[in-house]
């Protein structure tokens, strides 16, 4: 199952290759959602998804051939994150009861999410972490890794805040995690899958059209890395007016998705001044695809091609709408703050000081 993982890289265009790598790990446990496992931990390294666990299989899995090198060294590796992830399922299932105690909530569906993981810098050798809580899509507790304290984004997280920011064994055990732990995995891992994490695959482009008077969507999908960018231009000038973008997307193969509407009546006179640009890390050369209506694909004609453009999209939607939806909130938020993470979610030497996340 793969899903978002656009989100804490530093996009550095024509860089050789990506200099900021990034381990991290989502953890969602919920309530009375339809079809959709009690609890779930996903991991990631570089956008590229490493391990799953969820309550049915009850199985901490690798996700990719090269994790499993890991067992040469440590052969319980994968049994130790079965047991970390049972016990942070229950850590999440009391979360939900207590939150929903705060909020004077009962029944009904409700979501507390964990979000943690570290980046380094393979230039510097400079690493940072983070670690963020939401409930039910909406912020609520992160660590300041500067002054080591607890930010309450809701004033039901206040007792939470004051009564981590006392404890100082798990500050410390925080402090080691974040700065050691976490980013001496992330360089075995990057070490073990530099084949698969430092590639480069180039997109196929297409310009979409439902109606004559619908926004020509321009859409990018199957490139790697996650570190891109899409964008309309005029006359040799990028535009910022009249586009939407939308959300970065994972494709079932491991690569990504993008697209960018331009709001335009497509006539003879606009052919030739618009032109759709797609920028790939560690690709020199720019991909352009110049608006021209003989190009567009739309609902009324082509419509074998346009459903080749869109199957990719269908198979993210299929395989990974719900959790799509339960952790895109964290993943924009930790965009615009810039930390645990090489295991499941909270080491077991921590577990005493809180039988919950938040």
């Amino acid at each position: 199952m793969n899903f978002f993982l656009f989100f804490l890289l530093v996009v550095q265009m024509h860089s050789v290759t990506p200099v900021i790598h990034t381990l991290q790990y989502f953890h969602t446990a919920s309530s009375q959602v339809q079809d959709f496992p009690e609890y779930v931990s996903v991991g990631y390294v570089d956008g590229v998804e490493i391990s799953y666990y969820d309550n049915n299989i009850r199985k901490a899995e690798s996700k990719q051939d090269w994790m499993n090198k890991i067992t040469a060294e440590d052969a319980n590796y994968w049994q130790r994150q079965t047991e970390i992830c049972v016990d942070n399922e229950f850590r999440g299932k009391i979360s939900l009861e207590v939150l929903k105690k705060r909020f004077n909530q009962t029944g009904g569906f409700h979501i507390v999410q964990r979000m943690i993981g570290c980046e380094w810098n393979d230039e510097t050798d400079e690493v940072k972490g983070w670690l963020q809580f939401s409930y039910d899509g909406e912020d609520f507790l992160s660590l300041d890794m500067k002054t080591w304290t607890f930010t309450a984004a809701k004033p039901q997280a206040f007792p939470t805040k004051l009564k981590l920011d006392q404890n100082i064994p798990k500050l410390d055990h925080h402090k080691y995690y974040f700065t050691e732990h976490c980013p001496s995995y992330l360089k075995k891992y990057v070490k073990y899958g530099k084949k698969v994490l430092m590639r480069t695959e180039l997109p196929e482009v297409f310009l979409l059209q439902k109606t004559p008077s619908s926004p020509v969507t321009c859409m990018a999908t199957g490139f790697y890395p996650d570190l891109a960018d899409l964008f309309w231009r005029k006359d040799g000038e990028q535009m910022f007016e009249d586009v939407e973008h939308g959300e970065l997307l994972p494709n079932h193969d491991g690569t990504f998705q993008m697209s960018v509407e331009l709001k335009v009546e497509v006539t003879a006179e606009v052919e030739g001044k618009y032109e759709c640009v797609f920028q790939l890390s560690g690709v020199k050369e720019d991909l352009v695809t110049k608006l021209e209506r003989r190009s567009i694909l739309s609902n009324a004609s082509h419509e074998d091609n346009w459903s080749v453009a869109l199957a990719a999209t269908a198979a993210v939607v299929a395989v990974a709408a719900v959790l799509a939806a339960i952790i895109i909130v964290m993943v924009r938020r930790h965009r615009n703050r810039q930390g645990e993470g090489h295991q499941c979610p909270l080491s077991s030497s921590s577990s005493s000081s809180s039988r919950s996340w938040p």
